[in-house]
């Protein structure tokens, strides 16, 4: 069963210097049919403004990814961590028993374009840590590569949970495919383009709840970007 969650249908809100869809239940959009898939518990489409972006602010147990789909993001964390991460680069903290941080747009004159992702951990009170890695178009493009899963290794970070995440750059007529393992469930996340995802389509900022599904197949209709995780 694949169903769909409509990019029109997200929680959005157009603060100036922050444009957001949320996927889910986040802050002041709340919807409880919305409050997560599986273990995959945010999904926020940002696009924020030049030189503007989040002061800090605190966050604990949870897995946050941060996935940039253009323009820069700085980053700095109460565990000394300061970075500028860009288009192609992926961001991993383990929030566990507490960081704070900030986020802004290094830019003076492009927004930044990114998902924040929040994944729940298998376990609380974990140590908090950092990660980030660069997977370029290039090493992306015509497969699902993994990016990010419970064991870290060749570039793949570490998740504290039983989740797999992989992302896709697509020409049209690209095709790929994933197969689910039983009891296994899947969230695609269509981050630009139009795909066929089995008999269903999807447009850019929709998503896709999957169960019950053994075989995926992804057919791009035009160029597209996505994300698939694959859950317990």
């Amino acid at each position: 069963m694949i169903t769909i969650r409509p990019s029109g249908e997200r929680g959005h809100f157009d603060h100036g210097w922050l444009n957001t869809y949320h996927t889910f239940s986040f802050d002041r959009y709340y919807n409880p049919k919305h409050m997560g898939f599986r273990d995959l518990r945010v999904i926020n489409e940002d696009r924020v403004a030049p030189g503007q972006g989040f002061g800090t602010h605190p966050h604990r147990d949870m897995e946050i990814i941060t996935y940039i789909v253009s323009g820069a993001l700085e980053h700095r964390d109460s565990m000394g961590n300061g970075s500028v991460i860009r288009a192609g680069q992926v961001q991993r903290m383990t929030a566990g028993t507490g960081v704070t941080h900030s986020e802004f747009n290094a830019s003076k004159s492009e927004d930044v374009h990114l998902l924040q992702i929040w994944i729940l951990p298998q376990w609380q009170g974990l140590t908090p840590g950092y990660e980030e890695t660069t997977i370029g178009r290039d090493q992306k493009h015509g497969i699902l590569r993994l990016i990010a899963g419970p064991g870290a290794s060749n570039g793949v970070m570490q998740i504290h949970q039983d989740v797999l995440l992989y992302a896709s750059v697509l020409n049209a007529g690209d095709s790929v495919a994933h197969t689910l393992a039983a009891t296994r469930h899947a969230w695609v996340q269509l981050v630009s383009g139009e795909i066929r995802l089995n008999d269903q389509v999807l447009h850019a900022g929709d998503g896709a709840a999957v169960s019950d599904e053994p075989q995926l197949r992804i057919d791009a209709k035009s160029a597209a970007e996505l994300l698939l995780f694959d859950l317990n």
